[in-house]
């Protein structure tokens, strides 16, 4: 018998959907950011759960106000990939008996602190006895079911895009967990990203109202395996002629004689959205962004042949999956 590490997250994630009785009309299908039910006038409620282990998803440091944002972050993060506007978001926490309350009064200003900084309300949740903590989220929102960006538009010739730039969680993991040093100011930098993630909610939305988005996705299990997911929904390839590496993660790269291009494509919990578009749509999309204070990161080019590459220096490396739950 086949063990879950033996599969890892997406084989299992695979099998557990073959098990599940498929909703009729689902306006947005399995393997989706969000999942989604179909209310009355052409609405959808959109929701997605999120879960936060504190073994696996703390790193050292990190303090419990900051867990309850994250929390809420790569819930919303995943409606946003939606286009979809959380207005709400619970929580179910499991505790250990000695957990001081001092640590649970700071996750849940956490999660009210996040909640209200994108316009949503906490409204609760359960708690539960548990052997470490754990913070089951869940978010929602209500769009119209025919703005809704999806993982399966893309097509061959499409411009491949993204909200930010990427390495600097890889960076930081690095120091957070291997140990390796960085100036003041730009430890500091590159641990924020950790610490305080950013979901990009109003850029979504903003390109949800555009239209022009042909598939979009939330990069939360980090730029390579998020194109994977991508191409497995739309049935390309990508070619990425563009690494979107953050400056932040250039200078720590130099600094360790690290390679660039391993920290962009294979760090995670970025939360930047990741999408496509008709080449001739760029100026629309550019200006959607620049008006929600957002710049367009271009990154490659959606291809027929659906392989997942890099073009460095004119050499093309393959793109793997990177991280993945179960497997490591």
């Amino acid at each position: 018998m086949k063990t879950i590490d033996e599969l890892g997250e997406r084989e299992t994630i695979e099998r557990i959907l073959g098990l599940i009785t498929p909703m009729p009309s689902n306006p947005l299908p399995p393997w989706e950011d969000a999942s989604a039910i179909a209310l009355s006038e052409g609405l959808v409620a959109v929701l997605k759960t999120d879960m936060l282990v504190w073994s696996t998803d703390v790193p050292p440091g990190m303090r419990a106000v900051d867990v309850g944002w994250k929390a809420v972050v790569m819930n919303f993060s995943d409606l946003a990939a939606k286009g979809v506007r959380p207005q709400a978001f619970l929580a179910s926490l499991a505790l250990p008996r000695g957990t001081p309350i001092q640590v649970v009064e700071e996750l849940i200003r956490g999660m009210d602190e996040a909640a209200r900084h994108y316009d949503a309300y906490f409204l609760g949740g359960d708690t539960n006895e548990g052997g470490e903590i754990i913070v089951s989220g869940v978010a929602y929102g209500v769009a119209e079911r025919g703005r809704l960006m999806r993982r399966s538009g893309a097509r061959p010739g499409d411009m491949l895009a993204s909200t930010g730039p990427f390495g600097a969680t890889a960076a930081a993991f690095k120091i957070l967990l291997e140990g390796l040093e960085a100036p003041g100011d730009l430890r500091r930098r590159l641990v924020e990203a950790v610490y305080r993630p950013k979901a990009r909610v109003m850029e979504g939305v903003a390109l949800a109202e555009s239209g022009v988005v042909t598939a979009s996705i939330d990069s939360s299990d980090g730029l390579a395996m998020s194109l994977h997911d991508l191409s497995k929904s739309s049935g390309v390839g990508f070619r990425v002629e563009r690494l979107p590496l953050s400056e932040e993660a250039a200078e720590f790269a130099e600094l360790h004689g690290l390679d660039s291009w391993e920290l962009a494509l294979y760090g995670g919990e970025e939360y930047e959205l990741i999408f496509t578009l008709r080449p001739g749509d760029v100026d629309v999309v550019r200006e959607t962004l620049r008006r929600v204070g957002c710049d367009l990161v271009e990154i490659g080019v959606a291809t027929e042949d659906r392989r997942l590459i890099y073009v460095d220096g004119g050499e093309e490396r393959p793109i793997g999956r990177g991280w993945e739950h179960f497997k490591g």
